[in-house]
């Protein structure tokens, strides 16, 4: 749907209403239409296709255990839905990669994959870097910090995945909880959506504005799209991802699936800070490339913030470059990993 349809629907009435735009209401889903995994495994089986979930990872200690366990149990060995499953780590100075390994999980050092192309750079690399490494036609990265993990976050992202024609690219959300000092506030979460990324959607591409959760960490696709898009470093990857997926294949490749609750530890108001500064870093950038909008001098990447200790103001300057690595199909390692020839013409588009 272009965006003068979409807005035609939200002008419609005086409190706009999702449920009445098309796009919503066909490709929004429930991960419960999904739990019979015997079905989705015979979805997969008639594909052909293999499946790879990757978990991005830096001192996790507390969850990456019983996530690795419980995927390895439930999606790899009871109902074989997951090929492959890999934990890409970023050096972490606990027991996360020891652990993922013990459980089950292939790991892999985030600055050891493809080191010659950058340094690591935070989260957005280290899914970009887990391209190269995994091998499924489908991947389907989850957060390792999940607190209440449940299979539906994996089986609810691959569900339309496999079963819905056209769909190539899904989104998790759910309700995020918020701990306070002494209870859990059953909302809250997901501050940074809120404030930063849905307004500058609504403002620039309306229609990804249909996404309930844009920077959820719970999401997957075809191999065959991924592979074509570039990635943004640190956690400029998700809000990259969207608009790079819709402004080249269109709103109709994307789903998104109602995962219910995800509770995770959450982040103190100055690493929010940091991830809402690499966002607008990502977007502003998209955007001048796109002709949405004019930069009349460079940004800096230097992000200012302020603390107070002591009965002092403290100023802390620190540097968070967001860099943007090139689609994975045209690194040259990767296509001779995939038995691609150097130089191919590859017009890029979903086959299945």
């Amino acid at each position: 749907m272009d965006e003068e349809a979409l807005r035609a629907c939200w002008d419609e009435q005086e409190t706009p209403s999702l449920e009445r735009c098309d796009w919503f209401s066909s490709n929004t889903f429930h991960h419960r239409q999904f739990a019979d995994l015997e079905r989705l495994l015979e979805a997969k089986k008639g594909k052909g296709v293999s499946v790879s979930v990757c978990l991005p990872s830096l001192n996790v200690e507390p969850t990456i255990g019983e996530i690795v366990r419980t995927i390895r149990m439930e999606l790899v060995e009871r109902v074989p839905l997951v090929d492959e499953l890999v934990v890409v780590d970023g050096d972490s100075s606990d027991r996360t990669a020891e652990i993922a390994a013990a459980e089950g999980a292939r790991v892999f050092r985030q600055g050891e994959i493809l080191p010659h192309i950058g340094s690591p750079q935070g989260k957005g690399d280290a899914l970009w870097r887990s391209l190269y490494c995994t091998s499924g036609d489908v991947v389907i990265w989850v957060d390792s910090d999940i607190k209440n993990f449940h299979p539906r976050f994996v089986y609810g992202i691959l569900g339309p995945l496999l079963t819905v024609e056209g769909i190539r690219y899904v989104k998790g959300f759910y309700q995020r909880p918020l701990g306070g000092e002494s209870r859990l506030f059953r909302a809250g979460g997901g501050r940074v959506t809120e404030l930063v990324a849905r307004p500058l959607l609504s403002l620039f591409f309306p229609e990804l504005g249909s996404l309930i959760q844009p920077l959820a960490g719970e999401y997957g696709g075809w191999r065959e799209i991924l592979e074509r898009v570039p990635f943004f470093t640190r956690y400029g990857v998700e809000i990259g991802l969207n608009v790079d997926i819709y402004t080249r294949y269109g709103m109709g490749v994307m789903g998104q699936v109602d995962l219910e609750e995800r509770e995770h530890f959450n982040q103190p108001l100055s690493a929010l800070g940091r991830m809402a500064f690499e966002i607008f870093q990502a977007l502003l950038k998209r955007l001048e490339e796109l002709g949405k909008l004019k930069l009349l001098s460079e940004t800096s990447p230097e992000f200012i913030q302020v603390d107070y200790k002591d009965g002092q103001y403290l100023l802390e300057k620190v540097d968070l470059h967001v860099e943007e690595r090139p689609p994975m199909i045209e690194v040259e390692e990767y296509r001779r990993a995939r038995g691609l020839a150097l130089g191919e013409e590859d017009a890029g588009k979903p086959s299945h």
